[in-house]
């Protein structure tokens, strides 16, 4: 197992909550657990840091970090303008394949209200494909390098079924107006379930 695959375990931990913020990562504990030597477990620690996944803090070594009130602000920041400009650009380029699958994603969705993890998971594969029907790779980069932020945030915004109930309907929204080719309804529709995922948040703090 190489630094790359660690990298990738590390974050798969992170994401499932394994390992939350504040946690301590020390290389001795981690090349025991994944049966490797320091090496590949320090090349791997090196790239969680270089994308703001692991911090080192004084007398605790390397910790995940925990984003704080304005971090987090920042990040549903450009959230909203990408994701709403990555929708728009979809509805101008998505391919009839591309859209089909994300309205199959948004009827699967309304099936699965009182299923949060199931939803978790299929929100964000949306997000995911939202962003590449926009087909700009260098904007889906800066997407997925968001992506990575939050999963440092506790919980989700999809607690509670009234919220989850909300999104799939604004997912809803954003895919109709993709499915008509109206990039500025697009926008704002994407733009609209950003900024409200972004209040839910902020609440549960």
């Amino acid at each position: 197992m190489n630094g790359s695959e660690i990298y990738k375990r590390l974050i798969g931990l992170i994401e499932e909550r394994v390992l939350k913020p504040g946690d301590r990562l020390r290389e001795a504990d981690l090349a025991e657990e994944f049966g490797v030597s320091r090496t590949p477990i320090r090349e791997g620690l090196k790239r969680l840091e270089a994308q703001g996944l692991a911090v080192h803090e004084p007398n605790r070594g390397m910790v995940v970090p925990t984003l704080d009130h304005g971090q987090i602000n920042e990040v549903y920041f450009m959230r909203e303008m990408l994701e709403g400009t990555a929708a728009g650009l979809a509805a101008k380029h998505a391919s009839l394949p591309e859209i089909e699958i994300l309205q199959d994603l948004v009827r699967a969705d309304r099936q699965r209200i009182a299923d949060k993890d199931s939803l978790v998971r299929s929100n964000r594969e949306f997000h995911r494909r939202l962003c590449l029907a926009s087909h700009n790779r260098y904007l889906v980069d800066l997407i997925e390098h968001l992506r990575l932020s939050l999963i440092l945030m506790a919980g989700t915004t999809l607690d509670t079924p009234e919220r989850r109930e909300t999104a799939v309907e604004e997912h809803a929204a954003v895919v109709a107006a993709i499915a008509r080719g109206d990039s500025e309804a697009a926008e704002a529709a994407a733009r609209t379930h950003i900024a409200h995922a972004h209040k839910t948040r902020l609440q549960q703090i």
